[in-house]
């Protein structure tokens, strides 16, 4: 079993290298991480009522914790930031069902520290379920490769498969086809805010219109960054800053602050913007909860 931290970006900057899971003795800890969509669009609606989308992944240093060992009886407990919906109908259940579906693997306790807020589009209960399966795979040995823990991540979400690289990635399909990408955004200063404002996915995809856009996200993103705002866009911010108005005044006040690109991520609620220097950021906490960080 392995003692030592394992690393999932080998030669990044320093937040990249921390462990992203720590295994010593019967106990596991994960560190899953947010992310952010660079560009957010709709293609086209399926016959089953998905739909299309194109997206460009990053992976941030916004973390959960998650903790498990064995146990007697299935056991969840969670802290920090709160999640709707049941305990039961928790994704990390999910997670472990799919998995005893496979694999003979006994019951867990598990222990989720939340600092991800739930419904702000930064893909949190998804990084949990990913990092989760990923974490089981080793933690018990069962040699499951990147490939067949991707197909089993889909089945679970479709952000999910994006967390099992955990790398830049163009994503298609419903979300779970991903591209590895060569963007690097290092020395960057990312603007986070995330408002109280909890959006439903589900309720916001079924007001969207699809479209193909005149430039592809994959094509947008080879561009100087100055030159996103006006090119890489998310779908939804028009359907989400009607209703919340304060939202695009928040877009408003990051381009006003110098970014050279600010953008609802997901589905929302949380915005962000990329930055060549530090900002000043104290007055952004009328918004919501706000973070610093240096990519």
């Amino acid at each position: 079993m392995r003692s030592r931290p394992y690393h999932a970006f080998p030669g990044k900057k320093n937040w990249l290298k921390k462990c992203t899971f720590v295994c010593q003795f019967s106990t596991m800890i994960l560190f899953p991480s947010a992310k952010i969509n660079l560009g957010l669009r709709v293609t086209a609606k399926r016959n089953n009522g998905f739909h299309n989308i194109e997206s460009f992944l990053y992976p941030i240093p916004l973390q959960d914790v998650l903790e498990f060992r064995e146990a007697a009886v299935c056991k969840l407990k969670l802290y920090g930031k709160p999640i709707p919906g049941k305990l039961s109908e928790n994704l990390l259940c999910k997670t472990w069902g799919l998995l005893k579906k496979h694999y003979d693997i006994p019951p867990l306790e598990v222990h989720l520290l939340k600092s991800i807020p739930a419904g702000s589009g930064l893909g949190g209960g998804s990084s949990d379920a990913a990092f989760f399966l990923k974490g089981l795979n080793d933690f018990f040995q069962l040699r499951i490769t990147d490939e067949k823990l991707m197909d089993l991540a889909a089945q679970l979400g479709s952000d999910c498969p994006f967390f099992i690289q955990n790398t830049p990635a163009l994503v298609s399909g419903k979300g779970e086809i991903t591209e590895a990408g060569r963007l690097d955004l290092s020395g960057l200063c990312l603007v986070l805010v995330v408002p109280g404002i909890h959006l439903s996915t589900g309720h916001i995809f079924s007001m969207i219109k699809p479209g193909i856009p005149d430039l592809s996200i994959s094509e947008i993103i080879k561009l100087p960054i100055i030159r996103w705002q006006n090119l890489l866009r998310n779908d939804f911010e028009k359907i989400v800053f009607t209703r919340y108005p304060i939202l695009a005044k928040l877009k408003q006040e990051l381009i006003n602050r110098g970014a050279l690109y600010a953008t609802m991520t997901g589905t929302g609620s949380a915005l962000y913007g990329l930055f060549e220097t530090k900002p000043e950021i104290n007055n952004l906490a009328k918004y919501g909860t706000t973070y610093q960080y240096g990519l």
